[in-house]
C-alpha cells in the first residue's frame, strides 16, 4: 500500500482535531461526575497534544492564520497546565 504525503498530512490533521475535540468530552464527563464545571488535568494534556499536532498540520499547509491561532492557544494551555501542577505541588498532591 502506497500512501502519499497529502494523505499522511490529512491523517495528522484529523488526529490533531480528534485530540483537540477529546478534551471537551473529558471535561464534560468530569463535570457531570462532579455536578459542577471542572477542568481535569487531562483537558490540558489533550489541548496541548491537539494543539501541537494541529500546529504541525498548519505549518505544513503554510496557513499563517491557523499557525498564529495554534501558537496562541498552546501558550495558554501550557500556562494553565503550569498553574495546575504548581497548585498541586503547593497542596502536597504530587
Amino acid at each position: 500500500m502506497n500512501v502519499d504525503k497529502e494523505t499522511i498530512w490529512l491523517i495528522v490533521g484529523f488526529l490533531g482535531q480528534g485530540l483537540f475535540s477529546a478534551r471537551f468530552i473529558v471535561q464534560w464527563l468530569k463535570s457531570e461526575r462532579e455536578k459542577k464545571s471542572v477542568f481535569p488535568i487531562a483537558f490540558w494534556y489533550f489541548s496541548i497534544g491537539g494543539g501541537v499536532t494541529l500546529l504541525a498540520y498548519a505549518v505544513y499547509r503554510q496557513d499563517p492564520v491557523f499557525i498564529v491561532g495554534q501558537l496562541t492557544g498552546l501558550f495558554i494551555y501550557f500556562r494553565n497546565l503550569y498553574f495546575v501542577v504548581h497548585e498541586r505541588k503547593n497542596l502536597g498532591l504530587e
